[in-house]
């Protein structure tokens, strides 16, 4: 517990400082800087990032659990994260990131029920483009097929169509009425998008040293 001194002759006990900057994203030792008294049940703490390349303030919530105790609830909102991709999945696709990157926008606002339909279709421009990258003169058929056929036809390796095919399961559960696969949830299907990030990656690899060491004869 941490005392936190609200004025000259009342003080509380918090459970926690927040442990994280919500704009550099660092981990942090918060400056305490004031406070805001909502009710008997509620407090607002005002902080500041210590980080000399950040310093920016931001908000913590706190609610009563007991007499003098409060513990956090919430932080107010700061820089939103974005996840960065390799240079060969930017070439492939960019609007699969973008896409990707306002999914994770969504889910740090816990807006979990459109979340995973946006990753379900940042699955399907990340397979289709690189499909279409692979296959240019099929680019119309791959990009009027069903994602799961397109997996089926052009996706050769056992294992990758393996894990390709379960993304798309769990993907399509994002946006149905009924699930299919109650023990799965959204950090699965994302894990299994890094998977086929990966796949992708590997494969590119493979090429540029076949293409630079050619089998010489």
């Amino acid at each position: 517990m941490f005392e936190i001194e609200l004025s000259r002759d009342n003080r509380i006990s918090i459970d926690q400082l927040p442990e994280n900057c919500p704009h550099c994203h660092r981990s942090i030792e918060p400056q305490y800087k004031g406070n805001n008294v909502i009710s008997e049940d509620f407090v607002e703490l005002y902080f500041r990032c210590p980080n000399i390349k950040c310093f920016k303030s931001f908000i913590a919530t706190y609610e009563r659990e007991y007499v003098k105790e409060y513990h956090i609830i919430k932080i107010s909102l700061g820089e939103i994260q974005k996840k960065s991709f390799s240079d060969s999945i930017q070439e492939i696709s960019p609007n699969f990131i973008n896409i990707f990157n306002e999914s994770f926008f969504s889910e740090q606002h816990k807006l979990f029920e459109i979340c995973g339909v946006g990753y379900r279709k940042a699955l399907e421009f990340l397979i289709k483009d690189y499909l279409i990258k692979i296959n240019p003169s099929e680019s119309e058929i791959i990009k009027n097929m069903f994602l799961g056929n397109c997996i089926k036809e052009y996706v050769s390796d056992p294992k990758v169509k393996k894990v390709s095919e379960r993304a798309v399961w769990l993907g399509n559960d994002e946006t149905h009425y009924i699930r299919k696969w109650e023990s799965n949830n959204l950090e699965d299907l994302k894990k299994l998008i890094y998977l086929t990030i990966h796949w992708i990656e590997m494969e590119e690899l493979t090429k540029s040293f076949e293409t630079k060491m050619p089998n010489k004869k």
